[in-house]
């Protein structure tokens, strides 16, 4: 089984490969970031579809990115992993404003009421804003959500926070749009104006204070890991789009804006494969649970849930098909005897060496041995007809008999025996053949196959034990004396 601590991104250690991957995409990441520097004032040309489609799918990465760390948030409880969540929602909500207010966009000056300079300011905001909740994130990491009694206070808390967070979005929206000119100018028309280099420079700041505080973690999630190369890509996007270039639409105006599309991405494809382990680990551990639900611990045969449910299943099928169907009640002989003279450990080596015996014995397709309860186990033979079902039983009272467990406090014999019922439904249980359609009628429900094994057997332990009884054909009425037979 895997615990969760397992499978959650934000609690999972960060193994030595994780690690490799993230330093190869780090280091590819400054090879090319080192590329491009000595070209980050080439001017290009301006495309403006270029703007939408990247903050369009900047948008969609990182809501779906918020809403899969919330999901962490419910399992974690952690204020930490909230904090992060939010401060993607903060970049998605603020890359809506930016977009909006972009001039020659969607207007000649913006929509929102925007100046010349509020996309700039705008970008600061954002970039200034999310290392603050990187920040939060690795402060909060290790604090539980303090919920107030109520319905679902796990949702109202984040609720709150997500409304808080939009509610910020809206204020330095306002701030850069309409209030754009309280602000410092830092671009003129299309070109920087020198007082951005100071806000870039607290801006970058920030990222360098949120990328240190994750990386002098003791212990690094897989969470940690990869957001630490997203605060490098972050790094890299602010050196390329407003240290290292000059004027919109040049060279490191477009790649520094890749690189912010890939710093989004970066958690966003590990919490998508983090998914896609968990759903994998749920599915095996599903497996696993049903398999144990099935089984007898014990003695590690079918216990009596999987006999039931293959009982039913193959009763349906005789009845389809006409073929016969027979059942084995088996109880050990004098089991109490036998714990009472060797104790319980003992006892249950005996239960395990009889129940190893009948899953040799019941082989074919179909077959199933079963642990019904305590010392008595059944044997489910489809295909099989009742003189065929006593010949089987038969040869396991034999087998048990080479086996030679010693049970000197037996009456049956000086070594562990089995009494053994036979019940048969189906072609060959009753001369000249039956058919299911008849048991059918006279009961609906397989449950008559194991009672008239179980009146077999109980005539097997009156007639003597150690031996092997076949019931008469399966009929409504229920039971006329049972034949019994040596084994």
């Amino acid at each position: 089984m895997t615990s969760n601590s397992e499978v959650m991104l934000s609690t999972a250690g960060a193994g030595l490969r994780a690690q490799r991957l993230a330093g190869a995409v780090l280091l590819l990441s400054l090879l090319v970031f080192g590329a491009l520097v000595p070209f980050a004032k080439l001017p290009l040309a301006p495309v403006w579809a270029f703007i939408p489609c990247y903050e369009s799918m900047l948008l969609i990465s990182d809501l779906i990115t918020a809403v899969l760390l919330l999901g962490q948030v419910r399992s974690t409880r952690s204020r930490g992993v909230l904090a992060l969540a939010c401060g993607y929602f903060f970049t998605a909500g603020m890359t809506v404003v930016h977009a909006l207010s972009f001039p020659g966009l969607f207007s000649p000056t913006g929509l929102l009421g925007a100046g010349p300079q509020s996309t700039a300011w705008l970008y600061m905001f954002w970039h200034g804003g999310f290392p603050l909740f990187v920040l939060a994130y690795a402060g909060l990491q290790g604090v539980e959500l303090r919920m107030r009694p109520g319905p679902r206070p796990l949702y109202r808390a984040i609720l709150r926070c997500v409304l808080l967070t939009l509610l910020l979005v809206v204020a330095l929206g306002a701030l850069a749009t309409i209030g754009h000119d309280r602000l410092p100018v830092i671009m003129v028309k299309q070109r920087y104006a020198p007082a951005l280099t100071v806000v870039v420079g607290i801006v970058w700041s920030f990222s360098v204070f949120a990328l240190f505080a994750v990386w002098r973690k003791r212990q690094r999630s897989m969470l940690d890991l990869w957001l630490m190369v997203v605060m490098c890509a972050w790094l890299i996007d602010i050196a390329l789009s407003a240290l290292f270039n000059g004027a919109r639409f040049d060279l490191g105006f477009y790649a520094g804006r890749i690189y912010g599309l890939l710093a989004a991405n970066f958690v966003l494809m590990m919490l998508m494969v983090e998914n896609g382990t968990l759903y994998l680990n749920l599915s095996r551990m599903a497996d696993e649970l049903r398999q144990l639900s099935m089984v007898d611990t014990m003695t590690g045969i079918a216990n009596r849930r999987q006999f039931d449910a293959t009982l039913e299943a193959e009763w349906r099928r005789a009845m389809r098909s006409g073929a016969p169907l027979s059942l084995l009640m088996l109880d050990i002989d004098f089991f109490k005897c036998y714990n009472d003279a060797y104790g319980h450990v003992a006892g249950d080596g005996c239960l395990r060496r009889v129940a190893q015996l009948l899953a040799a014995a019941a082989r074919r397709p179909g077959e199933l041995a079963a642990r019904y309860g305590g010392e008595e186990f059944a044997v489910l033979l489809p295909g099989m007809d009742g003189a065929a079902a006593l010949a089987f039983a038969q040869g396991i009272c034999r087998a048990l008999a080479e086996l030679g467990v010693e049970h000197a406090h037996s009456a049956a014999a000086g070594h562990v025996t089995l009494s053994i019922g036979v019940a048969c439904v189906g072609a060959g249980s009753a001369p000249g053949g039956g058919h299911p359609g008849g048991a059918a009628a006279d009961a609906a429900a397989p449950l008559r196959l194991v009672e008239a094994a179980d009146l077999a057997l109980y005539a097997s332990k009156t007639g003597g034990r150690n031996r092997a009884t076949l019931a008469p054909p399966l009929r409504a009425a229920a039971g006329p004396p049972c034949a019994t037979l040596p084994a």
